[in-house]
C-alpha cells in the first residue's frame, strides 16, 4: 500500500530526499508522515503534514527536514538536509486515513563519513 524509497549512505551535512507513494486505493487521507528508528531505541516522529496541509516536526529536525506531499499523486516527500551521525536511522512512511492506519516498509538512512 505504501512503497518508500530514498535512503542510502550521505556523509555528514549531506541530503538525501525519502519519497513514498501511497496506492490510489487509499483515500480520506487525514495525515502522511515520517517515523524514524534507530538501533536500540523506540520508533519516533520525526514530521507530519495534515489534510488542512499543517505541518508537524520533532525539535531535532527542525529547519533541517522538510516535508510536503503531491496531492495527486497521493505522495509524501522528506527533503533530509545537513544530515546529522545520530539521523542514522531506517525512516518509516506512515498514513493515517479516516478508517485505517498504514506503515511502509521503511527505508535505511545511513549518515557516517
Amino acid at each position: 500500500q505504501l512503497q518508500a524509497s530514498g535512503g542510502g549512505l550521505v556523509q555528514p551535512g549531506g541530503s538525501l530526499r525519502l519519497s513514498c507513494a501511497a496506492s490510489r486505493s487509499i483515500s480520506n487521507i487525514v495525515l502522511m508522515g515520517w517515523y524514524r528508528q534507530a538501533p536500540g531505541k523506540e520508533r519516533e516522529l520525526v514530521a507530519s503534514v495534515l489534510y488542512d496541509d499543517r505541518l508537524n516536526y520533532a525539535d531535532f529536525v527542525k529547519g533541517r527536514f522538510t516535508i510536503s506531499r503531491d496531492r495527486a499523486d497521493n505522495t509524501v516527500f522528506l527533503q533530509m538536509d545537513r544530515l546529522k551521525v545520530e539521523d542514522t536511522a531506517v525512516y518509516y512512511c506512515h498514513v493515517v486515513a479516516i478508517t485505517e492506519r498504514y506503515w511502509g516498509q521503511g527505508t535505511l538512512v545511513t549518515v557516517s563519513s
